[in-house]
């Protein structure tokens, strides 16, 4: 059995990498969005939950 000819094991390199820096890239834009966004501020009850075990906030953000 014969190694891969160089042309192809430096095609097989270049795609792997090509592909790892396309999933850094990815998530680096997820981490970006993330942090720069700012949610709008939500209505939310600040009364005494209506039943038992149901969850509201505790206290607003905005």
């Amino acid at each position: 059995m014969s190694a891969l000819p160089m042309r192809a094991r430096t095609m097989a390199i270049a795609v792997v990498c090509a592909g790892a820096a396309l999933l850094a890239l990815a998530n680096a834009h997820l981490v970006y969005v993330a942090v720069v966004s700012q949610p709008d501020c939500v209505t939310h009850l600040k009364g005494v939950a209506e039943s038992p075990g149901s969850y509201r906030a505790a206290r607003p953000a905005c």
